[in-house]
């Protein structure tokens, strides 16, 4: 099968979640025989942008006519058996679908947010989750600085939704949409997409050998965060926790919007270790030796790597009770979850765990148990190649 992937990355040495799932998912393709076309944007192109550049770009945002003609040509000369889009906002444009429909006629898109319901991709307004742009009035945006914290921008997004809703474009240049919770198909729903279009398919992570390295500069004993450091992970969440949890070593790893902030906090923390970004093997070597990960997101996560990743090692997860989390986590068993900012909640457990070594690893066992029922890239693949022949 020949395979057209296309993908809207982040910035370069990002480790977001939408851009490793194109990697590995293409990756997965040709290893077992399939011939696969990637056809990307990266956002750096943006920020490298002049003045001019940049206000072409924003009008690109409704409609790129550059990667239409590249994508059109690409599937005139490859004739492609599936195009299957990953992100396409901001830079590649809804013209990207229309092109792949036109000239290949499948489409799959992988829906690793929830753009079609809130235009920022977050469902959040701050740090409040808010669907309320899923009725198509989408300029209420402008009032709150939804995008970028910019009116202006929210307005230039606003007005390119509106548009694309008035022309049905996400629900018509679609074939198969690719969801990767529950709640994202039920939002999906509530709005009038075609739920015979829909399907559910999880993501998957590599199940690498990881050993327990030796890292002197940290304690015997610790639980973790790795990840983005951005409000949406609910990295003030996790400020709250540890301001009142000082008994229990905290590392944490990543990079991102509020890295300098958490540094500086956590330089008056003691028992916080922060280790900003971190080599991924090394990542997880750190995590392979920790006793369970805490990950207090306050956002709609669609299918959370660090999470499949902490299962994938054998280690529990504390968790919000949101998103994927929802269906990803027995209580008990392979972890806890805990509603959406409950402070008090997130500090019960993990004591709990914390003073019970052998629940701790009992759940771990759980959790890798979990991991190879549902989150292995052989059953993924099948699941794929399912869609890509049923569409």
């Amino acid at each position: 099968m020949k395979i057209l992937a296309i993908h809207n990355f982040h910035r370069a040495g990002s480790a977001s979640g939408d851009d490793q799932v194109f990697k590995q998912e293409t990756a997965m393709l040709e290893a077992h025989g399939h011939q696969v076309i990637r056809y990307s944007a990266i956002n750096d192109s943006f920020d490298k942008a002049g003045a001019l550049g940049k206000l072409a770009t924003a009008f690109g945002m409704f409609w790129s006519f550059k990667h239409y003609r590249e994508v059109k040509k690409l599937i005139l000369d490859q004739k492609p058996d599936v195009v299957h889009i990953h992100t396409f906002f901001p830079l590649l444009s809804p013209s990207v679908l229309y092109a792949a429909k036109k000239y290949c006629g499948k489409v799959v898109a992988t829906l690793h947010d929830t753009r079609f319901i809130c235009p920022c991709a977050t469902s959040l307004r701050g740090t409040q989750l808010c669907n309320a742009c899923g009725d198509g009035n989408y300029f209420r945006m402008v009032k709150h600085g939804c995008f970028k914290g910019s009116r202006l921008q929210s307005f230039l997004v606003a007005c390119i939704f509106t548009i694309h809703r008035w022309c049905k474009s996400f629900y018509k240049q679609i074939d198969r949409y690719v969801c990767l919770n529950e709640n994202q198909i039920r939002l999906l729903k509530q709005i009038g997409f075609d739920e015979k279009k829909i399907i559910k398919k999880y993501n998957f992570v590599p199940d690498v050998q990881v050993e327990t390295g030796e890292f002197p500069e940290l304690p015997d004993r610790y639980v973790l965060f790795y990840g983005r450091i951005g409000e949406e992970k609910g990295i003030r969440i996790l400020q709250q926790i540890f301001d009142r949890v000082t008994d229990i070593p905290l590392v944490v790893m990543g990079g991102g919007p509020l890295a300098e902030d958490f540094a500086k906090w956590a330089e008056t923390k003691p028992h916080v270790h922060y280790l900003g970004y971190t080599p991924h093997e090394k990542c997880l070597s750190i995590v392979k030796g920790g006793e369970f990960v805490v990950f207090p997101s306050i956002w709609y996560e669609g299918c959370s790597m660090v999470q499949i990743e902490t299962e994938s090692l054998g280690k529990a997860l504390v968790a919000t009770d949101l998103g994927f989390s929802v269906e990803a986590i027995e209580n008990g068993v392979n972890g806890y979850k805990v509603p959406l900012n409950d402070v008090d909640g997130f500090i019960q457990h993990i004591r709990a765990l914390w003073a019970d070594p052998q629940l701790c690893r009992r759940m771990g066992e759980n959790a890798r148990l979990d991991y190879e029922k549902k989150y292995m890239p052989e059953d993924n693949y099948r699941q794929l190649i399912d869609i890509y022949e049923n569409t």
